[in-house]
C-alpha cells in the first residue's frame, strides 16, 4: 500500500447516527490496523452543542458501537486515538458563514501538520449538500491550494433524474468532479469488488460470460426487517429508489461491463457507465407493467405473534402504495448480452438477510442423461455479497451406484476461511480509498445519471398509472406469490436459506 499523506477528515452531521454507528468504528479499525496517515485529525461539525470531551465520550468512550473493540485495547491506546477527535459547533443553521470553521480547520492543520489536505464527509440529509458545498467554497475551503480537497456525499443522490442532474450541477459549481466522491457502501464489500477479479482474471469464466452460455442473470437483495423507525423517510422513497437505483444497479454494472483497458479507476468507471447506458429503457407503461412488479408486506400472524404491515408502520400513509418489494425484468442492448434476461428483486420483511448475484448457465444442447434422471438443473455461479461472503459453483455429478443418475454438487469458497486475511468493513475500505485518492469504488456523475435514466420511466409509471398494482405479501415470505411468474421456463427465483444450517438462521451458500 502506498504511503497515505497526512490529512484531516471533517465530518458534517457528526452528532448523527451514521457517524457514531459506521464512520468512527471504521476510522478506529483503520487506526488499530495501522492504516491511518502518520498525522491525522478528525473534526466533527454539526448543530449540536458539544465540547471536545462530550464529542469524544459520545462517539468513542461511551459509544455502544465501539465498546467491544476498545475493551480489547489499552486505555493509553484509546486515549491517543480519542485525542485526534475535535468538535466544532456550527450553531443553529448549516447555511451560514463558515469563517469560524475555516479558522478552526487552519488551527488543527497547523497542530497536526495535515498539509492542507482535507476530506469533507457530508453525513447529512441530501438537501444540505448544496448548502454545505456553497459555504465551504465561500470560506475558501474547496480550492486546492497546496493540498487536496475532497467531498464525500452519501446516497440518495437525487430523487429522480432531474434532481440528480441538478445536484450534480450544484456541486460542480463549487467543486470539480475529481473532488466529489459519491459513496455507495455496497461497492466497499469484498465480494462486489471480487466480481471484477472473478471475471477478468480467470479464463474459465470470461469466455462463458455472454449470451451463448448464460441463460439468465438473477440478483436478490432481501432484508428480514421492515422499515422500523424509517417510515417517514421510506414512504417518500420506496425500494426502487432506496436499493435498486443505487446498490443493485451498481452490481448489475459490474456483471454487464466490458473488460477495462487497465485497473485504473477512470477506465473501470468508463466501462460501468457504458454498461448502465446499455440497459434497455422501458418506454411504454404497457412494457413497464409487464416487466415490473411492486409489493408491500402486510400484517401477518406468525406463531401467535402479530407482525405489523407496512401501512401500520409509524410515519407511513395508511393508503400508501409505496413499495417495500420491487422486482424488475430487463434486457441489455449490446453484443455480449443481447437476449439474456436480467431479473433483480429487493424486499423487506423477508425470510432471511441476503444479497447475492446468480449467473444461470444454459443446459447442454443435447442432454445425454435426460432419460435416466430427468436432470434439468442448470449450472450456477453464485456470488454471495452478504452475509458470509463467498462464491459457489453448482454443477452436475454422477450419483454413486448403478446407472447415470445425476445430482448437483457444490464447489465453494468463503472469505471467512482465509485465516490470514482480514475482510475490511465496507466503510473502512471506502474511507481508506478516499484518503488515498482512489475513486474506483465511488460513483461518477454520469454513472449516477445513467442509473436514474433507466429507473425514471418505471418510477413515473408506478406513481401515475392507476393500472399498476401493489401486491401484498406476508411477513417472512419471498414477496408476492406472482413474482415467480416473471421468470420464464419455470425456473422461478432462487430462494437462498431454505435449509438453515448456521447459528444466525440461514445457510452459508445453500
Amino acid at each position: 500500500m502506498k504511503k497515505i499523506p497526512n490529512q484531516m477528515l471533517i465530518i458534517f452531521g457528526a452528532s448523527g447516527d451514521l457517524t457514531t454507528r459506521k464512520l468512527i468504528p471504521a476510522i478506529f479499525d483503520l487506526y488499530k490496523d495501522g492504516h491511518l496517515p502518520e498525522s491525522f485529525a478528525v473534526l466533527g461539525v454539526s448543530r449540536s452543542h458539544l465540547s471536545n470531551k462530550e464529542f469524544r465520550d459520545k462517539s468513542i468512550w461511551k459509544s455502544p458501537f465501539l465498546q467491544k473493540a476498545i475493551a480489547k485495547q489499552e486505555d493509553d491506546f484509546i486515549k491517543t486515538f480519542a485525542e485526534k477527535f475535535h468538535y466544532h459547533d456550527l450553531g443553529s443553521d448549516y447555511d451560514r458563514s463558515y469563517d469560524d470553521l475555516a479558522q478552526k480547520i487552519a488551527e488543527l492543520n497547523e497542530q497536526y501538520q495535515t498539509q492542507g489536505n482535507y476530506i469533507f464527509y457530508l453525513s447529512t440529509p441530501p438537501s444540505l449538500y448544496g448548502t454545505i458545498a456553497k459555504n465551504l467554497n465561500e470560506a475558501n475551503l474547496s480550492q486546492e491550494n497546496g493540498g487536496f480537497r475532497r467531498l464525500i456525499v452519501e446516497k440518495p443522490f437525487g430523487y429522480d433524474l432531474e434532481s440528480a442532474k441538478k445536484l450534480n450541477e450544484t456541486l460542480h459549481h463549487y467543486f470539480e468532479e475529481k473532488q466529489v466522491y459519491r459513496i455507495d457502501h455496497y461497492l466497499g464489500k469484498e465480494t462486489v469488488q471480487n466480481l471484477l477479479v472473478t471475471r477478468f482474471s480467470n479464463s474459465i469464466f470470461e469466455p462463458l460470460w455472454n449470451r451463448r452460455y448464460i441463460h439468465h442473470v438473477e440478483i436478490t437483495n432481501a432484508e428480514t426487517v421492515g422499515v422500523e423507525k424509517r417510515g417517514g423517510y421510506y414512504d417518500k422513497s420506496g425500494a426502487l429508489r432506496d436499493m435498486f437505483q443505487s446498490h443493485l444497479l451498481q452490481i448489475v454494472s459490474l456483471i454487464v461491463m466490458e473488460p477495462p483497458i487497465s485497473a485504473d479507476a477512470e477506465e473501470i468507471r468508463d466501462e460501468k457507465v457504458k454498461a448502465l447506458k446499455s440497459l434497455r429503457i422501458m418506454k411504454s407503461d404497457e412494457e413497464i407493467i409487464k416487466n415490473t412488479l411492486r409489493g408491500q408486506y402486510v400484517t401477518t400472524q406468525i406463531e401467535g405473534r402479530t407482525h405489523k404491515g407496512y401501512r401500520e408502520e409509524e410515519g407511513v400513509n395508511p393508503e400508501s402504495t409505496t413499495e417495500t418489494f420491487a422486482a424488475i425484468k430487463f434486457y441489455v442492448d449490446n453484443w455480449r448480452w443481447k437476449g439474456v434476461p436480467f431479473y433483480v428483486r429487493t424486499g423487506k420483511a423477508m425470510p432471511t438477510k441476503v444479497t447475492e448475484a446468480v449467473i444461470h448457465f444454459k443446459t447442454p444442447p443435447h442432454e445425454v442423461f435426460m432419460s435416466q434422471d430427468a436432470f434439468r438443473k442448470d449450472n450456477k455461479l453464485i456470488i454471495r455479497i452478504q452475509p458470509n461472503e463467498g462464491i459457489l459453483i453448482k454443477f452436475g455429478v454422477k450419483v454413486p451406484g448403478l446407472g447415470f443418475h445425476v445430482d448437483q454438487a457444490n464447489m465453494e469458497f468463503y472469505y471467512s476461511d482465509l485465516e490470514s486475511a482480514q475482510v475490511m468493513d465496507a466503510y473502512e475500505r471506502l474511507l481508506l480509498d478516499a484518503m488515498q485518492g482512489d475513486t474506483t469504488l465511488y460513483a461518477r456523475a454520469d454513472e449516477v445519471e445513467a442509473a436514474w435514466r433507466f429507473v425514471d420511466p418505471i418510477l413515473k409509471c408506478w406513481e401515475n398509472n392507476p393500472a399498476v398494482n401493489t401486491y401484498g405479501y406476508s411477513v417472512g415470505t419471498w414477496g408476492p406469490r406472482n413474482s415467480d411468474e416473471m421468470i420464464e421456463d419455470s425456473f422461478g427465483w432462487r430462494n437462498p436459506g431454505d435449509h438453515l444450517t448456521d447459528e444466525t438462521g440461514f445457510c452459508i451458500l445453500c
